[in-house]
């Protein structure tokens, strides 16, 4: 019974965190995307507070100290990962930015190689591994060739690049410095707030407030979904999968995820699916499947839509 309710909160993962890419696109056509994006870690975060000191009864002690260092992969990962997605997807296809963030494990690669902090000499896996990632990213400029003339494409595009970057960043800090450090479910909310705070602050300064006057209802229906589903409910789900089944199990969530965010914005959001964007899904995953089985075993699972270092805590 047990193995039957973890598939199911996995089936959650796979198909929830697929769907929060065609999300915040109808987000960013009818709010200002780092507002939507701050609202929606803001509102999650304090959800995440409730749901801890109301239901759950826990104890919560912090210092200054624990804040900080809760807070700087939280900016890291939700201010400038997430919140710069929220930004390009105003530009780009919602299924295009979930194909180009699936690249991440290639960055850890290559971080670790050129800061010495990891392995060395990559195994002829890894090797593969990051060759098809590769392969997958000239893909994907290659399938947008004709439109990375309009200078917010292509902006979009580097911008997705930059936030895949600051979430690998944020995740290695976290492996790094945060393991076994005070209660996970308190350090993700404590992260949320605090990406959603810079990125409200941000939204005071760069979004354009003549932008308010024509908010659409399904942007405020899309920050509901993302709050309460995409943020909230998947993670638990999350989180009970995890602890439920194996390793290698739990982590076909990152393959469907960027497959069911491609296919829904081309069936819902009619965004493009050429031949070289299949290809480029093929090369990617590939390259993804390489690195996680080969170079990422230390890492609980790969790469979460949230740190994983709650998953030796208790839910």
């Amino acid at each position: 019974m047990n193995d039957r309710k973890a598939y199911m909160a996995l089936a959650v993962v796979c198909v929830v965190w697929g769907t929060t890419y065609p999300a915040m696109t109808i987000g960013a056509l009818g709010l200002p995307p780092l507002l939507f994006a701050g609202l929606r870690h803001c509102s999650a975060g304090i959800c995440l507070w409730i749901y801890l000191l109301l239901f759950l009864k826990r104890r919560v002690e912090l210092s200054a100290r624990h804040i900080l260092r809760q807070a700087f992969p939280g900016i890291l990962m939700f201010a400038c990962s997430n919140g710069t997605i929220n930004w390009a997807e105003k530009y780009i296809p919602g299924g295009l930015a979930a194909l180009i963030l699936s690249v991440m494990p290639v960055y850890v690669v290559l971080i670790n190689l050129v800061s010495g902090t990891g392995k060395r000499m990559m195994s002829p896996k890894t090797l593969l591994g990051v060759i098809l990632g590769g392969v997958g990213v000239a893909l994907i400029f290659r399938d947008n060739l004709k439109d990375l003339g309009n200078r917010d494409y292509l902006l979009g595009i580097l911008a997705v690049f930059g936030a895949s970057l600051c979430w690998t960043l944020g995740t290695m800090y976290i492996k790094k410095y945060n393991t076994q450090t005070g209660d996970s479910l308190v350090n993700i909310a404590i992260q949320m707030c605090s990406g959603g705070a810079v990125l409200l602050v941000a939204s005071y300064f760069w979004d354009a407030p003549a932008s308010l006057s024509s908010v659409l209802p399904e942007s405020v229906w899309a920050l509901g979904y993302l709050v309460v589903f995409g943020s909230l409910i998947t993670y638990l789900c999350y989180v009970y999968a995890v602890r439920k089944l194996p390793v290698g199990v739990v982590s076909v969530y990152t393959y469907l995820n960027p497959f069911i965010a491609i296919v829904i914005g081309h069936f819902w959001l009619h965004e493009r699916i050429t031949w070289v964007t299949a290809l480029a899904f093929a090369a990617t995953m590939g390259g993804v499947y390489f690195i996680n089985r080969d170079y990422l075993k230390s890492f609980p699972v790969g790469f979460s839509r949230y740190p994983s270092d709650a998953l030796s805590e208790k839910v």
